[in-house]
């Protein structure tokens, strides 16, 4: 007798040992299955379609071209549980079911491995399938309660595909598709809402069967889906003789359809009536107390999804219309500038938030641009929105800098005492030279796209957000000063645009900033492109969106800019020279730009020394009948200065004899909060002439 403890003898294996395990599946009645749920293709071995009843050759890879091969409530229970295992994040799924065979049906049994990608979605399913027949055999009668595991199957499906249902549209469109009457377990089902005291047949499948004269009927008509509104009260059809004499006009027009039975049930919110659905059977079937109870539990299930719907499109609309109240009514003709603005909700949050948009059109051929987003997505952050719109308008129409009006803004929504914050940009362009002053508030850098197409992020040195510089006593503002040229258009947005699911917002500004260099010249039709594509993201947050374009050759005339200078502060001084050298150049006055420069650096210099304060340096063009240049330098200090000779040593005294000097007049203006040193600098004709050649 051999010792079943020694190894094995030294007999050659056979030739095919080991068995491979395709061989090993097929010997067991095991076929596999491989599913690609991005493009929808499926592959089945040759054993698994063997198992499924496929004919060879007759599977292309279509899910659909299995239907009819496995009986509806088992189709129903399954589709259910593959769906629960994408939704919850399951690795695998597992399931009996029977398979339509010529001499009767047979137990199946296939399980799953769901892969993912890095972000959680599934991406394919891989499984196996195996007959069940035997092994099922000696266990419970399961054909017993198959109807009651498919009537419980049919809450649960239901309820589970209704559970992302946001909107009544949302609702009407899963009762329109062709695969409800599969998940209800019927032939034809109806579902009416009431409307203004009439039913609205809102839904209807298969769509073929729709009988014409149903669209709207009355509560007291003689229909089934009224005397359940009527009585609140379900109503089960179990045969077409019953059918006929309860409700002749419409069984007359449904018999040819091969209807024989049906549950209408109300559907009733907060104890009242909102519509009804109708299940309808081409069979006549008797309904057991069990399925009369699960009738009227899906009833309810779906009377409180419609409900929610219905709120959520209320308040939806209610808070949509106080942020389209609060948004300008329009946006001003603003001479040598083109603007296009957008907002779009978002349709997947339940309220509106806070984004907003403005255009607001200053003296001298000016115009100020703000783009800014509210914390939060409620009714509250849209009434904020509206206030901090109407004070930005309020500080820069009095003429404040752009620092300032920022910083008001943040000192107006910290006194508000709100939790919120709000993140903004404004913008300031002098259309005459192209000078554009930008003040960013803890948002997002915009987009400059240039002449020739190319697009690239413009960098803006930036503060706190609004309300929170204020509370932590940082309330000031850099400014950036850039010169927009001819044709140039500045993109100005709120994060809805660039957000997307698993993508961080550099690369959200890379897409964008594509978008933008391959998107069409005309500023509406860009602006509709870029609107488009932030309702193709699907995002859960509102987008708002402002391009501002400078039309033709530089408009010299009528000028003006401003630039407020913190003491201590290079960067703003700095911003000032730009300013004032590209003012200068815009307006025909480059024989005087080194005067004009170096006297209004001697005039903020001064006032930054003396007076340990901020400035506040202002360029403008004075049309007449001579064209000047002036050139104002305002401070906090009520001491006028005086001009004197310089000392022995020479190092003081010589800033307003060289303005003296150097300017063709010049003057002090007391103010209520300080004093404005000034100066003219003529520009001759001949400047005019070049400047209109140029």
């Amino acid at each position: 007798m051999a010792d079943r403890g020694a190894p094995p003898a030294a007999v050659p294996p056979p030739d095919d040992w080991p068995a491979r395990p395709e061989t090993a599946l097929a010997l067991n009645r095991m076929g596999s299955f491989d599913w690609d749920l991005e493009s929808g293709r499926l592959h089945l071995d040759e054993t698994a379609l063997e198992l499924l009843q496929v004919p060879p050759g007759t599977f292309h890879g279509a899910l659909t071209e299995l239907g009819g091969r496995v009986p509806r409530a088992d189709a129903a229970r399954l589709d259910a549980l593959v769906s629960q295992a994408l939704k919850n994040g399951s690795e695998s799924y597992g399931a009996y079911y029977r398979v339509r065979f010529p001499d009767g049906l047979h137990w199946t049994y296939a399980q799953g491995h769901i892969r993912r990608d890095v972000g959680g979605r599934p991406v394919r399913i891989v499984g196996i399938i195996r007959d069940a027949t035997e092994e099922l055999a000696q266990s419970a009668p399961r054909e017993q309660d198959d109807d009651r595991r498919h009537q419980t199957t049919v809450v649960e499906t239901t309820t589970a595909a209704l559970a992302h249902a946001r909107s009544v549209q949302d609702v009407i469109d899963f009762f329109n598709d062709p695969r409800a009457v599969e998940y209800l377990g019927c032939d034809l089902l109806v579902v009416g809402l009431l409307e203004s005291g009439r039913i609205h047949l809102v839904a209807e499948g298969p769509s073929e069967h729709f009988i014409p004269g149903t669209r709207w009927t009355r509560v007291d008509d003689n229909f089934p889906m009224s005397e359940v509104i009527r009585t609140l009260t379900p109503r089960f059809i179990e045969s077409p003789e019953e059918f006929g004499s309860c409700y002749p006009w419409l069984y007359e027009r449904i018999k040819d359809i091969g209807i024989a039975s049906a549950a209408y049930l109300p559907l009733i919110a907060q104890g009242r009536p909102i519509g009804a659905i109708g299940l309808l059977y081409s069979d006549s079937r008797g309904f057991t107390r069990h399925e009369r109870n699960l009738f009227i539990a899906l009833g309810s299930g779906l009377a409180q999804s419609i409900a929610r719907a219905m709120l959520f499109d209320q308040e939806h609309d209610l808070a949509e219309g106080l942020q389209q109240s609060m948004l300008p009514r329009r946006i001003p003709q603003v001479p040598g500038a083109q603007i296009a603005v957008r907002y779009r909700s978002a349709r997947m949050g339940r309220d509106i938030g806070g984004d907003w948009y403005d255009a607001i059109p200053l003296p001298g051929g000016r115009v100020g641009a703000v783009i800014g987003d509210v914390q939060g997505h409620d009714t509250h952050a849209a009434a904020v929105m509206g206030q901090l719109r109407i004070v930005l308008r309020a500080y820069a129409t009095e003429g404040h800098s752009p620092a300032t009006v920022m910083a008001r803004a943040s000192a107006f929504l910290h006194e508000l005492d709100t939790d919120r914050f709000a993140t903004c940009t404004y913008a300031e362009a002098d259309l005459a030279t192209g000078v554009v002053q930008l003040v960013r508030a803890g948002h997002i850098d915009p987009l400059l796209r240039h002449t020739d197409g190319t697009c690239r992020r413009l960098p803006v040195s930036g503060g706190l957000p609004l309300g929170l510089s204020a509370e932590f006593g940082r309330p000031e503002y850099p400014v950036t000063t850039v010169e927009l040229d001819p044709g140039e258009t500045l993109l100005m947005f709120t994060d809805g645009l660039i957000e997307q699911p698993g993508a961080d917002l550099d690369e959200g500004v890379r897409t964008l900033a594509t978008a933008v260099r391959e998107g069409p010249y005309d500023l509406q039709k860009l602006a509709d492109r870029l609107c488009d594509m932030a309702g193709e993201g699907l995002g859960e947050d509102d987008m708002a969106l402002l391009l501002l374009r400078r039309h033709g050759p530089a408009v010299r005339g009528g000028g003006r800019l401003q630039q407020h200078i913190a003491p201590a502060d290079p960067e703003a001084l700095s911003a000032a020279r730009h300013m004032i050298r590209a003012a200068v150049r815009a307006w025909g006055a480059r024989e005087r730009s080194d005067e004009i420069e170096l006297v209004a650096d001697e005039l903020v210099t001064n006032a930054l020394l003396h007076t340990d304060g901020p400035a506040v340096v202002t360029i403008r063009m004075l049309t007449g009948p001579q064209t000047r240049v002036r050139v104002e330098v305002e401070d906090r200090s009520s001491v006028l200065p005086r001009r004197r000779e310089p000392g022995e040593s020479g190092v003081s005294g010589r800033g307003l004899l060289l303005v003296d000097r150097l300017a063709d007049v010049w003057g002090v203006e007391p103010r209520g909060t300080g004093k404005s040193v000034w100066c003219e600098f003529a520009v001759p004709d001949r400047h005019r002439q070049d400047a209109g050649d140029g």
